[in-house]
């Protein structure tokens, strides 16, 4: 089981948590991109690529034995910021819907570029499974 780790007094975070605290088996996820199984990109649009990359992450975690309620971290790369800023509201409710509304630490980094030309997105992922 994890817990979100919020200081008192501060600022409750919006859709993460300061730090979390977990223990059990770790399950790591490299960085996944908006493409597909056949690393075909579903879409040049970023909130659709992160969807994807959402959707990416939680077929790995299934692969170990883990669900996206173990997700305890994630690092979020994007080439864009003020695009995705823009998307927040496509980009919450793809998170909202394959990953839920956990308290995991996050972090989101702009980036000059990622590997894959065509990727806006690329998002890892750390998750505990509880013992």
């Amino acid at each position: 089981m994890s817990r979100a780790l919020l200081p008192p007094g501060w600022p409750r975070p919006k859709g993460y948590a300061n730090g979390v605290a977990a223990r059990g088996r770790m399950v790591f996820v490299s960085g996944m991109i908006g493409w597909d199984a056949e690393e075909r990109f579903v879409s040049d649009d970023l909130a659709d690529q992160a969807r994807q990359a959402l959707a990416n992450i939680v077929a790995v975690l299934k692969e170990g034995g883990a669900l996206p309620a173990h997700i305890v971290r994630m690092t979020w790369y994007v080439t864009d910021k003020r695009e995705y800023l823009a998307a927040g509201a496509a980009i919450g409710r793809a998170f909202r819907e394959l990953i839920g509304s956990y308290s995991i630490a996050m972090t989101a980094v702009e980036v000059a570029a990622l590997i894959e030309d065509r990727a806006k997105v690329e998002i890892e992922a750390t998750a505990v499974v509880p013992d």
